[in-house]
C-alpha cells in the first residue's frame, strides 16, 4: 500500500501531496495505491494515468518521475522485509564524504556452498530489484520487479545478489550563482495609475505563462559525482564480480541479465574471461543489448557463450521457440512476447528450468568423472596386487 510507504518515507509523501496541491487537487483525488501488486486509484480503482493534466506535459512527467522514486523506495523495502536481503555499500572501502552506491545480498549470498544467482538489470531509471518501471506502474509488481525471481531462487536453495548498475552517481545541487543587483531604474513620467495597470497586465501574463509551463518540483542546477569504480554499468558489474562474486563460496554461479545488463556481462567476460569460465555455470539473457563484434569478444568467449548462455528475445513466436542467431555468440529463443520490457517475466519459468537442467547435466558429468577415477584407481591397485 502506498499509504504505508508514505509513512515510511515522509519526504516523498510531502512531495506527492505538494504536487497535488499545485494541480488544485487538495483533496488528493489523484493519489494512488499499490493493491495486490498493482497501482490503482484509491477511490476509483482505475490504473495510473500519465496525462493527468493534458495541457501540462512537464507537470505530468515530473509527477511520473516522483511516483517512480516512491516505487523505488517501495521495492527496496520489499527486498529488505519480504526477501530478507541487506545492503552492501560500494565501494567497499568508501569514506564518509564520498559518493556511494550499494547492492543487495541474501543472508547466504557469500556463504552458500552450492548455488549463487546474480541478477543484472538493464539501463535507465530502474534501480536494484526492478526490471521495468513501466510494468510496475501499468501492470504489476511481479512482471516489473525481480521479487519473484529472488523468492523462487531462495526457495530453491540459491544465494542471491541483486546488482544496482544505474545507481552510479550522486546528484548534488550546484551552489547558487549570485547575480549583481540591478541598477536603479530611472523615474518614469507615466502617471501612477497607468503604471499600476501596466504592472498588473504584465503580472497576469507571467502568471498565465507559469500556469501553463510550471514544474511541480523546483528546478535547480545539479551536477553528478560518479561513484568510484562504479561510474557505469560495466564498471559496476566488474567491481561486484571482483569484490563479491569471485569471493563467494558457491561452487556454481548463475547469472541473469536483462537488456544492457547483457552487454555489461559480455564486457565482464572480456575483462575476466578465465574467471567467469571457471565460476559461471549458466547465463540467462533477456533481450540482451550485447554485440560480440562491437565489443570485440574473443573466439574463446564466443565458444563458451554458445555452450553456457541462452538469450530469450522479443519475438511473436511461442515461448522457447529456437530462433536463428544473427551472431555466433549464444542460442536465441523466443520470450513469447514482442514487448522488450516483458521478456524477463515471460521467460521466468524457462530460465529456472534452464538453470536446473544445466546444473543437473554438470552434476551427472562430475559423477561419471568421479566414477571413472575410482574405477581406474581400483584397477591400478588390483594390478599391483596381482604383480606382487
Amino acid at each position: 500500500m502506498l499509504s504505508h510507504l508514505c509513512a515510511a518515507i515522509p519526504e516523498l509523501y510531502i512531495l506527492w501531496i505538494t504536487m497535488a496541491q499545485i494541480a488544485g487537487q487538495e483533496d488528493r483525488e489523484k493519489t494512488t495505491a499499490l493493491k495486490d501488486g498493482q497501482l490503482r486509484h484509491i477511490k476509483t480503482g482505475e490504473p495510473f494515468v500519465f496525462n493527468a493534466r493534458e495541457d501540462l506535459h512537464r507537470w505530468n512527467q515530473k509527477r511520473y518521475e516522483a511516483l517512480g522514486e516512491i516505487i523505488t523506495q517501495y521495492v527496496y523495502e520489499l527486498l529488505e522485509k519480504k526477501c530478507n536481503m541487506t545492503k552492501a555499500i560500494l565501494p567497499v572501502d568508501a569514506t564518509e564524504d564520498e559518493a556511494t552506491s550499494f547492492i543487495y545480498l541474501s543472508p547466504d549470498a557469500l556463504s552458500n556452498p552450492s548455488k549463487l544467482l546474480v541478477l543484472i538489470q538493464g539501463s535507465g531509471v530502474v534501480r536494484a530489484g526492478q526490471w521495468a518501471r513501466r510494468l510496475i506502474i501499468n501492470q504489476d509488481l511481479d512482471s516489473g520487479t525481480q521479487i519473484p525471481f529472488i523468492t523462487r531462487a531462495i526457495e530453491e536453495g540459491y544465494g542471491v545478489m541483486v546488482l544496482n548498475p544505474n545507481e552510479n552517481y550522486l546528484e548534488v545541487e550546484k551552489p547558487a550563482m549570485f547575480s549583481p543587483l540591478p541598477s536603479p531604474t530611472e523615474p518614469s513620467d507615466e502617471p501612477a495609475e497607468k503604471r499600476e495597470r501596466k504592472d498588473d497586465k504584465e503580472g497576469k501574463k507571467k502568471r498565465e505563462f507559469y500556469e501553463k509551463y510550471r514544474n511541480p518540483q523546483k528546478e535547480t542546477e545539479t551536477e553528478r559525482i560518479p561513484v568510484r569504480e562504479n561510474g557505469s554499468s560495466e564498471e559496476h558489474v566488474l567491481y561486484v564480480w571482483d569484490h563479491f562474486v569471485s569471493k563467494a563460496a558457491a561452487k556454481n554461479v548463475f547469472i541473469m541479465a536483462h537488456s544492457y545488463g547483457g552487454l555489461s556481462f559480455v564486457e565482464l567476460m572480456n575483462q575476466r574471461e578465465m574467471q567467469v569460465k571457471n565460476r559461471a555455470c549458466a547465463v540467462a539473457l533477456t533481450d540482451s543489448a550485447h554485440n560480440i563484434w562491437l565489443q570485440e569478444t574473443s573466439k574463446g568467449t564466443q565458444d563458451w557463450m554458445q555452450q553456457h548462455c541462452c538469450n530469450w528475445v522479443s519475438s511473436p513466436e511461442p515461448l522457447d521457440t529456437p530462433l536463428d542467431s544473427m551472431l555466433p555468440d549464444c542460442p536465441r529463443v523466443s520470450a513469447g512476447t514482442e514487448r522488450h520490457e516483458l521478456t524477463s517475466w515471460m521467460s521466468y519459468n524457462s530460465i529456472f528450468r534452464f538453470f536446473s537442467e544445466v546444473l543437473e547435466a554438470k552434476e551427472d558429468e562430475e559423477a561419471v568423472e568421479t566414477s571413472n577415477i575410482v574405477t581406474t584407481r581400483s584397477s591400478s591397485l588390483k594390478s599391483k596386487h596381482q604383480d606382487l
